[in-house]
């Protein structure tokens, strides 16, 4: 039995086709989300990689920004729940997941069975999600992709000070003048984002194992930095992106 599970987020959008609930056929990824035609062409490319057509899914669940905003879904699912499901299908120990998306940032504590204990997010402040680091990646003209390897180089991290987006953008621009070395600076960036979700994660209490999901998880920078707050080692799958979605698929196979 095939099931499929879509997240629909603020900046990208990401599939999965799911068999027999235990095996993941395909997944794709395709920056856009809401308003786009992303999460269309997310679905055509995760059943032409799967190799079936909607007539062979027997369920489909949606979750993300934009999970009420699809008709294909058979079911509506909190991201939260979905980042729980797909986190502990991955890592079947996972007590904490810190997840940083687009436009936010979750902490989700999980019982040991993989079932959601607790929760707390933060979606007021671009501050500590994707959104930051997407605004300094450009102004310093560095593709994000590249700001892990940058911020290896470091010789001293960089502090930014500032907890709003926009002082910081300033922030940044003046260290820039200064003479501050790019690697120092990006080390900077990336140690804020990871010092603000630790200040959220430690309002819960963290219990390993840790893991990391959302887009941000791909950071090696802002994983490690997180680990320095924290004091614990962080799991990182090459799939976190995709939790929310393999989470939704799960769901549809429970349900279906």
């Amino acid at each position: 039995m095939y099931t499929f599970g879509i997240d629909i987020g603020s900046t990208t959008s990401k599939c999965v086709v799911l068999k027999d609930g235990t095996e993941i056929v395909s997944s794709s990824l395709f920056v856009g989300g809401i308003g786009t035609k992303s999460p269309f062409l997310a679905r055509e490319e995760a059943l032409k990689k799967a190799g079936i057509t909607d007539k062979d899914i027997s369920g489909t669940a949606a979750t993300g920004y934009g999970r009420n905003r699809t008709e294909d879904a058979d079911f509506n699912v909190s991201e939260l729940s979905c980042h729980a499901l797909g986190a502990h299908f991955i890592f079947p120990r996972v007590r904490t997941i810190i997840d940083i998306g687009g436009q936010d940032a979750k902490v989700i504590s999980l019982s040991g069975d993989g079932k959601m204990r607790d929760f707390l997010m933060n979606d007021k402040c671009a501050a500590g999600t994707g959104r930051f680091l997407d605004v300094m990646a450009a102004i310093l003209q560095v593709p994000v992709n590249e700001m892990e390897g940058m911020a290896q180089k470091a010789q001293k991290i960089s502090q930014i000070s500032s907890t709003c987006t926009v002082f910081a953008e300033s922030e940044v621009i003046s260290q820039l003048a200064n003479g501050v070395e790019m690697p120092d600076l990006i080390a900077g960036i990336c140690d804020s984002v990871a010092g603000r979700v630790a200040s959220l994660a430690k309002r819960i209490t963290i219990v390993p194992e840790v893991c990391m999901s959302g887009g941000v998880a791909r950071n090696g920078g802002v994983r490690l930095a997180m680990e320095r707050y924290l004091g614990t080692e962080i799991r990182f799958s090459e799939q976190a992106q995709l939790f929310g979605a393999i989470g939704a698929a799960l769901y549809a196979f429970q349900k279906s």
